[in-house]
């Protein structure tokens, strides 16, 4: 999997998920300080999933008309045990393979996906 981890993103997650073998670029080490339009722009540009704990990337994502090509994972997930949340949410990215043209929620009990297309309707899939 392509992905553009998010300047805030905890480290721990970026390398379990290197660890799996996925394709990870970590916005703090590789452009830190860049502005969100420019981390989205990046994200369609190289084909990733932008995986981000910002809320901002909502509205951005659908004021920009994000390509279906890419997707936006918001993690709002308890992340007080590091080491156990890493495993976890490469658990939940590797337990999909329609992240690209959705912007998805993934709660501690739920993982809500709304397409980027305004057509469809927002989907609620349990995550236990």
């Amino acid at each position: 999997m392509r992905i553009l981890a998010d300047e805030n993103f905890p480290g721990t997650a970026v390398n379990e998920l290197k660890k799996r073998g996925h394709n990870v670029v970590w916005v703090r080490t590789a452009k830190p300080g860049i502005e969100d339009r420019a981390i989205l722009e990046w994200a369609q540009t190289e084909n990733r999933i932008l995986v981000t704990l910002d809320k901002d990337f909502g509205e951005l994502a659908f004021a920009r008309d994000l390509p279906s090509r890419c997707g936006v994972v918001l993690f709002r997930m308890n992340l007080s045990d590091a080491g156990t949340v890493s495993m976890r949410i490469a658990e939940i990215l590797e337990s999909r393979s329609d992240w690209p043209a959705h912007f998805s929620v993934v709660e501690d009990d739920r993982i809500r996906m709304r397409p980027l297309s305004p057509t469809c309707r927002t989907r609620l899939i349990p995550t236990k």
